[in-house]
């Protein structure tokens, strides 16, 4: 099942945002999260907001989609006066490019129309490998999407079959080859990203070393790796809780990320965030780099939280709901949290202290307990700022338990 909204207050019908909030709107980078909830098949390790086509009729269809999206821009655009132009924009999911390419180039001029792009946006589209052509590929590209991150997750058939995962491993050279001629790198003025999960039940050294070759013979631009997390209500969380497949192991994904750092780095690509390793900086992915760093964003779609001024608001989850609202005139926003000063100094320790760029160290409550943990050997002192070791990126949950407890 998908994951459950938090509480919070009540967000107003017409999706009015306080004063304040919209007061500081100017002051920092604008980006538009757009959510795709549609998926072939759930995967069983999946927790995000999703469901399959034969779920879902009227507003909330794949074929209404687009049009039902565009009504909630029209909205935002309208509660969000002297908003600055959109920096980035990502379509997430689910997967967006089940949409035909028209819908999702529709849903990008609407963005561009009511808000603006700033000059060399970053536009961001998931794909499945299985989920795009040649031709659906050109059309984004040429409809001004500069970005595709493709869901790789393994190069191994039994640890795809694992993760509910149906595409053949041979098909991602083969996106990735339609995605480069279609202008999809940097010569170009976009890029490529493969996104890997590590520590599947079963998954040996060797196949995740498997995995990362497979993705560096595609010359990706930027490589996302995350351990695999069991997420409660999802259907591997059960197989685990039923003993008919094993909880990750700690130590495993240990050495699974110290492997992905060195063959990544002895490729070319540097780490930026935790999990994320890119060629350039001019490649990382900017649109998580301002959520990373508590910038602005908003959130289009069934379920998808956004951001703005230290107000955070979050949309109905399921799809039908979500377009009955739009229908009716009144905005999808199911409830809202207003941050406090100490809310969000936590939450920048929290991103920031996993950036290779690091943390100031006056963000900290008490830049003191800083000194304990470069003591450990967790982080050391770079111009002011706190940068993770190697250990502290394998630490990084308890380093931030240091500083903040």
């Amino acid at each position: 099942m998908p994951s459950t909204l938090p509480a919070g207050e009540r967000a107003p019908a017409d999706g009015a945002l306080p004063t304040d909030a919209l007061a500081t709107l100017g002051d920092r980078q604008l980006g538009v999260y757009v959510h795709v909830p549609f998926c072939r098949v759930r995967c069983g390790y999946c927790d995000f907001n999703t469901y399959t086509a034969a779920e879902l009729g009227g507003g909330g269809s794949q074929a209404a989609y687009a049009d039902t999206a565009i009504g909630e821009i029209d909205l935002l655009a309208g509660v969000l006066p002297g908003a600055p132009a959109v920096d980035t924009v990502f379509f997430g999911g689910g997967t967006p490019t089940l949409l035909p390419s028209a819908d999702l180039v529709r849903l990008l001029a609407a963005v561009r129309e009511r808000f603006g792009l700033a000059d060399g946006a970053e536009v961001t589209t998931e794909a499945n490998p299985d989920s795009v052509t040649p031709e659906s590929l050109a059309e984004l590209r040429a409809g001004g999407f500069t970005r595709v991150s493709f869901g790789m997750q393994s190069a191994v058939p039994s640890v795809l079959a694992v993760l509910d995962r149906t595409h053949d491993p041979d098909r991602v050279p083969q996106a990735v080859a339609w995605a480069r001629a279609a202008g999809f790198e940097p010569a170009r003025g976009g890029s490529i990203s493969l996104d890997l999960i590590y520590g599947t039940p079963g998954e040996a050294l060797a196949d995740w070393e498997r995995s990362l070759g497979a993705a560096l013979a595609c010359e990706p631009d930027h490589v996302s790796a995350y351990s695999l997390i069991v997420e409660d209500g999802t259907a591997l969380a059960r197989q685990v809780r039923a003993g008919t497949l094993p909880m990750p192991d700690e130590d495993d994904l240990a050495d699974k990320y110290l492997l992905a750092d060195e063959v990544l780095a002895a490729d070319g690509l540097d780490w930026y965030e935790v999990s994320n390793w890119a060629r350039t900086a001019d490649v990382r992915c900017r649109h998580n780099e301002l959520y990373w760093t508590s910038q602005n964003w908003l959130g289009i779609g069934p379920g998808a939280h956004a951001h703005v001024g230290g107000v955070r608001w979050w949309n109905v989850k399921h799809p039908s709901a979500y377009a009955a609202r739009l229908a009716e005139g009144s905005s999808p926003a199911h409830a809202r949290e207003v941050l406090d000063r100490d809310t969000q100094r936590v939450e920048r320790v929290l991103l920031e202290i996993r950036l290779r760029d690091g943390l100031p160290l006056d963000a900290l409550p008490e830049p003191t307990r800083a000194d304990q943990v470069v003591a450990d050997g967790l982080a050391v002192v770079e111009d002011h700022r706190l940068v993770l070791t190697l250990r502290g990126r394998l630490l990084a949950d308890a380093v931030v338990r240091d500083l903040l407890d």
